[in-house]
């Protein structure tokens, strides 16, 4: 729905304002642009997009966790990120026009805001701030996919977990003495974003629960020892 009136518009312009895109915006000129952005829910499991579908909306996550993924013509399944609020999505595709480079889906309940490709480009003209953020977030992506291709390329699977795992806390971890990663991420999911089987994957995390690297319960995987897992982290 388009956020008109009232408290969804408050919603939509708080969303915004705490996206990295506003850094340097005034409240007016967010304002402005906020009407031109609409939002939807997307129920856990639902595919926002696919690679290779038509593409022209720029995503703004205000609550849940999307993770981005590509599938090979053999079937193989790789995640390339997991993002959560304020995070931005979709932007390739809402800047040139071209196909979707990579797939989309909600790993929970999740709400986003749409920013509509003519929208998109008729706000950079007018605020060149908001273009400088954008070229800053796709920098920042671009500099997150290359650090991933150099763990794929160069460690083995004990050490791509582990790193795999600081990243995660780093990103997403809350500190209650230990470092708990809050991500509806399963194991099979994990094992899609570091390139190793399902069983794979286990073991490594078996084995890091009885060295007392970590903790499991569910998909909930707590950090135990911070510094010995950095140590299983080996180029």
């Amino acid at each position: 729905m388009r956020g008109g009136g009232g408290e969804i518009q408050m919603v939509v312009w708080q969303t915004l304002r705490g996206s990295a895109l506003a850094d340097g915006l005034t409240d007016a000129e967010l304002g402005a642009m906020s009407g031109s952005l609409g939002r939807r829910t997307y129920g856990k499991g639902v595919f926002i997009f696919h690679k290779d579908s038509p593409g022209q909306v720029l995503y703004i996550i205000e609550s849940g966790q999307v993770r981005l993924f590509i599938i090979s013509d053999m079937g193989q399944e790789i995640s390339l990120n997991v993002l959560g609020p304020g995070e931005i999505f979709g932007e390739l595709a809402a800047l040139d026009g071209r196909p979707r480079a990579s797939g989309a889906v909600a790993l929970e309940t999740t709400v986003a805001l749409t920013w509509q490709r003519e929208d998109l480009l008729r706000s950079l003209e007018a605020y060149p701030r908001l273009g400088r953020n954008l070229m800053e977030a796709l920098t920042a992506r671009l500099r997150y996919a290359t650090r991933s291709i150099e763990d794929l390329a160069f460690l083995d699977v004990n050490s791509r977990v582990a790193a795999r795992l600081l990243d995660l806390a780093a990103r997403s971890g809350v500190q209650r003495g230990d470092i708990e990663i809050e991500l509806s991420l399963t194991q099979g999911e994990l094992a899609t974003w570091v390139a190793a089987s399902r069983e794979s994957v286990n073991k490594v995390l078996a084995a890091f629960r009885a060295g007392g690297l970590i903790a499991l319960e569910g998909s909930r995987i707590t950090i135990l020892d911070g510094r010995r897992l950095e140590q299983q982290v080996r180029y």
